[in-house]
């Protein structure tokens, strides 16, 4: 099993695979940030982490007064270590909820997200639960809303696959960073239509740590 606090620690190496996907995310969170309509921005993150993607960004956001952000984590380590870090930078504005993100009921209230992070999930769950969260997404998003992914790019590289299943739910690709020193790391970057909206899932999209091989950045 996987110590996923224990995992958090690679990003302290700035040359780390982690830290480098981490610069990418926050470079397209902050633009996208940038990038929204004057007003309110809903900001969620699903399987949170320590919220290292949200927390490192908006402290010095130009737009930080506008997000209000909900950030979903089980493991209660890391879900004490993101609102440490909230606190730290004086984002009132940032809720830690200790939660499975798989099933949509534990952070409805939060939606639809203006910006919705699905990172380090893609990597850790199987591809039809990949699939069903993607079909899902319009559901969960404002229209115009960013939704920021990752994956790992070892064979079978799915993140064509999953690029393909974006576009199927009617999101527009907006960016796509294959770090090519490396194929491990994958970070997408797609916008919801006009076409959003519908009835939440039942269901759970995903159960964390269903994939069968995991190691690395997911």
């Amino acid at each position: 099993m996987t110590d996923w606090a224990t995992w958090h620690t690679a990003y302290d190496d700035p040359s780390s695979l982690l830290s480098v996907r981490l610069r990418i995310v926050q470079a397209h969170l902050s633009a996208a940030l940038s990038q929204a309509p004057a007003g309110k921005i809903s900001l969620v993150s699903l399987c949170a982490g320590q919220g290292r993607d949200v927390i490192g960004v908006l402290p010095s956001h130009p737009r930080r007064e506008d997000v209000r952000a909900v950030l979903v984590e089980a493991d209660p380590r890391n879900v004490a270590a993101a609102r440490r870090a909230a606190t730290d930078g004086g984002l009132s504005q940032v809720e830690v909820r200790e939660a499975d993100a798989g099933p949509v009921a534990g952070y409805a209230d939060a939606l639809p997200a203006d910006v919705l992070l699905l990172c380090g999930i893609f990597g850790n769950v199987s591809g039809s639960d990949i699939r069903r969260t993607v079909a899902a997404v319009p559901a969960l998003c404002n229209p115009g809303a960013t939704v920021i992914w990752t994956r790992h790019r070892r064979a079978p590289d799915l993140t064509v696959q999953i690029r393909h299943w974006f576009t199927e739910a009617g999101l527009m690709e907006v960016a796509f960073d294959a770090v090519e020193v490396n194929t491990m790391i994958g970070v997408g970057v797609a916008r919801a239509g006009r076409g959003v909206g519908g009835a939440l899932p039942d269901g759970p999209l995903f159960t964390f740590g269903s994939a069968r091989h995991r190691c690395g950045p997911s």
